[in-house]
């Protein structure tokens, strides 16, 4: 019997993070999900409360979902409209959530979840900008070394930005919560750009989802189409990246991904480079690793994961 891993989904939904709450919600057998907390970052608070409410309620999940920060620890919010639609899941009419939202706030369930559980067993899954962990980080010190592990999509090396020439989205919202992440002596694993540019869907993986004829299926296939619009027309690419749901998908299936453990900081004080994941790829530095930062994904392999367990729901 393979172990139960504990994980606690931080998450601004987002159709790519909406497609990665269906992958874990997928795997009962294999990932616990705590709990979903929500931080404002594709779209307001309001908003990624709303979807990740939403998206568990598609899945069938009773899921505890949480509002986190709904801004970023020192600067004001940049949300991403352009990319993901106004309401962060355009391209699939879904029904209001009918189950409410915890009463407690975002920050209060991790610092609480990892004092409760035993030190070592529960994994942090960010997927957006790092304000609800870095709060939790701040506010509770005690916590940090409980941490088994933070799997974190964010930042680029070699792919550069997405949202400025320099910086990824995610990390770029809240580069100062980011810097408390990366220098908290948590062990990191980071999908940067440079794996998950390599995760584009393709027309047959979108239709195929379509013709599974559920719910689930026909949601995934309606967001990939909605932001699909966005990316082929910026990269001139076939499909679009699934950015979020390769932090699921390297929880379930390690061996599809591949990197190096490096030191990676981030610039909190350049205009020019704000958010921007230096990552020591070449290792030309002495500064110690601190992150397991993927390059390289097995694409064929990580669309045939999504498919089997996206079919499971």
């Amino acid at each position: 019997m393979t172990h139960r891993r504990k994980i606690i989904i931080d998450t601004d939904p987002g159709q790519d993070d909406a497609v990665a709450l269906l992958l874990a919600l997928s795997a009962p057998e294999r990932l616990e999900v705590l709990g979903v907390t929500a931080v404002a970052g594709n779209v307001p608070l309001a908003l990624t409360q709303r979807n990740a409410r939403v998206i568990c309620e598609l899945a069938g999940s009773s899921v505890p979902v949480f509002a986190g920060c709904d801004a970023p620890l020192k600067r004001d919010l940049v949300t991403a409209e352009h990319v993901h639609g106004k309401t962060g899941l355009d391209g699939c009419d879904l029904p209001e959530p009918a189950r409410p939202l915890r009463p407690e706030h975002a920050v209060e369930f991790i610092i609480e979840t990892l004092r409760r559980e035993a030190p070592g067993t529960v994994t942090l899954c960010p997927l957006g900008p790092l304000t609800n962990i870095a709060t939790a980080f701040q506010r509770a010190p005690d916590v940090v070394g409980r941490v088994a592990e933070i799997v974190l999509m964010g930042g680029a090396y070699f792919e550069v930005g997405n949202i400025t020439p320099a910086a990824e989205f995610n990390i770029y919202v809240d580069p100062e919560a980011a810097e408390i992440v990366f220098k908290s002596g948590v062990p990191l694993v980071v999908l940067p750009l440079d794996v998950t540019h390599k995760a584009l869907t393709s027309r047959a993986w979108v239709e195929e989802m379509r013709s599974l004829g559920t719910p689930v299926g026909r949601a995934v296939a309606g967001w990939t189409d909605f932001f699909e619009r966005f990316d082929t027309a910026k990269y001139g690419s076939e499909g679009a990246p699934l950015h979020d749901p390769c932090v699921i998908a390297y929880l379930l299936a390690p061996d599809l991904f591949s990197g190096r453990h490096i030191n990676v900081e981030i610039e909190v004080n350049s205009p020019l480079t704000l958010g921007m994941t230096v990552a020591d790829w070449w290792r030309v530095t002495d500064r110690p690793a601190n992150a397991l930062f993927l390059g390289d994904v097995d694409r064929d392999g990580l669309f045939r994961l999504f498919s089997d367990q996206i079919a499971r729901l």
